[in-house]
């Protein structure tokens, strides 16, 4: 399939929580989609406090894949956005090939889902036990095994690791598995003060994404790109689709200010196609 969206502006997983922290400054249907934070099979707890560093230009985060588990995501979350109106992409993580599988399978069938956006570059996955991307070639296996278990209307996005030396090899991989769209990037391996690791968003990493995004574009002309790390104004979003990416993801602007993906959605609106 083509991968499209009716518009250029989406959340990124994790910062828009359930979405109902959103509601009070932004109408869910005037995004191109919501993504939802990262949702494994069973219930995560998340990191212990304090699981939040602020940087001068960003922040590191451990909040550790805080979740509900798929069965109270299907039964709380999904209904409420998909009542909202809102586009919903699920970001799903998981232990296992299986375990992808198995959540791709039964979001598969759920009302309301518009695609599915596998997290596969997970900053700290080895210490949280989810299955390590390592290298391309683990990437597409997930893509592979998600793809066989989805119907071919409902899109994959693939997001991968920050790593602009492969981001193209990483890119081809996952669009020859069945990727219709990869997100570039994810937060960048990181530490908090005490040691713990994590992972830095925000402006920050905005160069290091807008260079993944212009390579992969580059170079894969025919592969849609997601752009997204350090936007925070309608100024950074035009950068990233200058560069070539067909939407951008709105992440850490909005803890800071949860009416910029309206501004920026909004502000682009007038923008010729």
């Amino acid at each position: 399939m083509r991968f499209s969206l009716a518009k250029p502006v989406m959340t990124a997983s994790g910062c828009g929580g359930t979405g109902r922290e959103l509601v009070p400054f932004l109408d869910l249907t005037s995004l191109g989609g919501f993504v939802t934070r990262s949702i494994s099979r069973d219930p995560m707890p998340g990191g212990r406090a304090p699981r939040i560093w602020e940087t001068p230009s960003g922040f590191v985060n451990a909040i550790g894949l805080q979740n509900p588990g798929l069965d109270g995501f299907l039964a709380r979350e999904l209904p409420w956005l998909v009542r909202q109106g809102a586009t919903v992409f699920v970001s799903i993580v998981g232990a296992t090939l299986g375990e992808y599988t198995e959540l791709t399978r039964r979001l598969g069938r759920a009302p309301g889902v518009a695609g599915i956006e596998l997290n596969l570059s997970v900053p700290d996955a080895a210490g949280l036990g989810m299955f390590d991307v390592r290298e391309p070639i683990h990437a597409a296996s997930v893509v592979a095994a998600v793809r066989r278990e989805l119907p071919r209307d409902l899109p994959v996005l693939a997001k991968l690791r920050p790593d602009p030396l492969r981001i193209v090899e990483a890119a081809r991989t996952a669009a020859e598995a069945g990727a219709d769209a990869v997100v570039l990037t994810n937060a960048v391996p990181a530490q908090l003060p005490d040691g713990r690791p994590g992972g830095l968003s925000g402006p920050a990493i905005f160069p290091l994404s807008l260079r993944c995004v212009t390579e992969v574009r580059r170079a894969l002309p025919e592969l849609p790109v997601i752009g997204v790390g350090g936007i925070c104004t309608s100024a950074d979003a035009r950068a990233y689709l200058a560069a070539g990416a067909v939407a951008v993801q709105v992440g850490t602007g909005l803890l800071h200010d949860p009416t910029c993906a309206a501004r920026i959605a909004a502000d682009l609106e007038g923008d010729p196609s």
